[in-house]
């Protein structure tokens, strides 16, 4: 196959995807906010095609979504996606892996072999080039749940003084999405917006439980549910968990910064053999194309295979050392 061909089929794809990414990104919050209510809400369907109607869908993400509708697979990337907060649909997050299995791919297979880019080493760049966009929503998805559960206290504070004053519940509620700072005033946006559509109050907390998976936040919306079915004063009981989420938050951080040479030493040893044998594949193939050699395969894949999992089993010993829960 001519690799000018591939390159050419790879870069048009690029292409086509920078053009969803911009037409996504041109996407008002309004528009986003109403395709996200609307998976939780009874009459989906028929909100589903007053947004279809007046939006303009993207060409790959149509498609692949058309697939995806109502299947456990588009409901699980619609979810993770929603927690990280990435204004992209479940077709278009599908077409970005392949995107990024054959760019990456086709990438490492050329360096290794410019006059074969079809090999071993294409495959291998392939599959770490299909894990790269799940590898970048799951550190969004860390770093948003950190930023949500660093400003919980806060709003709490604000929730309180609220109901002191003589707020209810949902305009305790409102003044946190306009009060506090992103993440956790759009989570709450959302929230109020679901409670003026009609959802319940306990069924629009469990929407936010399900975006935000917080043991903090479980802990909170269990406290609101208890009080709206049995009384008491809510005021007083969240000022309570208040404090015990700041001091919660105070110990995770000094856990963080003690175990935080573990966490870099563990990724570092992991990431080096595999480096390490990246360089020697580009510098020396012959070398490295022992492993493979149908005299020494029976040798050198399993050493192979057992590196990869003494590197895998060793970082995760380390994460686990170092995951101290509170």
């Amino acid at each position: 196959m001519d690799p000018m061909l591939i390159l050419a089929v790879g870069g048009g794809l690029v292409v086509v995807l920078l053009v969803i990414g911009i037409a996504v990104t041109a996407r008002g919050e309004r528009a986003l906010v109403e395709e996200r209510l609307g998976r939780y809400l009874e009459d989906q369907e028929e909100l589903a095609a007053q947004k279809k109607s007046g939006e303009k869908a993207s060409p790959i993400g149509d498609w692949v979504n058309g697939l995806l509708e109502g299947s456990k697979l588009g409901g699980g990337i619609s979810r993770e996606l929603a927690r990280a907060d990435l204004k992209i649909k479940p077709g278009e997050y599908l077409a970005t892996m392949v995107i990024s299995f054959m760019a990456v791919g086709f990438l490492v297979g050329y360096i290794s072999n410019r006059e074969n880019p079809l090999n071993i080493a294409a495959a291998i760049g392939g599959i770490v080039g299909l894990f790269l966009p799940r590898m970048y929503v799951r550190r969004q998805q860390g770093k948003r749940l950190a930023r949500f559960s660093d400003q919980l206290a806060d709003m709490l504070n604000l929730m309180v003084n609220g109901l002191r004053a003589g707020y209810s519940n949902l305009q305790a509620l409102e003044s946190v999405s306009k009060e506090m700072p992103s993440p956790i005033s759009d989570e709450f946006r959302r929230v109020v917006q679901e409670m003026q559509l009609g959802l319940p109050m306990e069924q629009a907390l469990d929407n936010l439980l399900r975006r935000i998976p917080s043991d903090d936040l479980d802990l909170v919306i269990t406290a609101m549910n208890v009080q709206r079915e049995v009384g008491g004063n809510l005021a007083e009981i969240l000022d309570t968990i208040s404090y015990t989420i700041r001091e919660r938050v105070r110990i995770k951080g000094e856990i963080r910064v003690l175990t935080s040479q573990v966490l870099y030493s563990g990724s570092f040893l992991a990431m080096m053999p595999v480096i390490v044998s990246l360089v020697l594949w580009v510098v020396n193939q012959q070398y490295m194309r022992e492993f493979f050699n149908p005299e020494t395969r029976m040798v050198g894949i399993p050493l192979l295979i057992l590196g990869a999992i003494m590197i895998i089993s060793g970082y995760f010993a380390m994460k686990k050392i170092a995951a101290i829960d509170v």
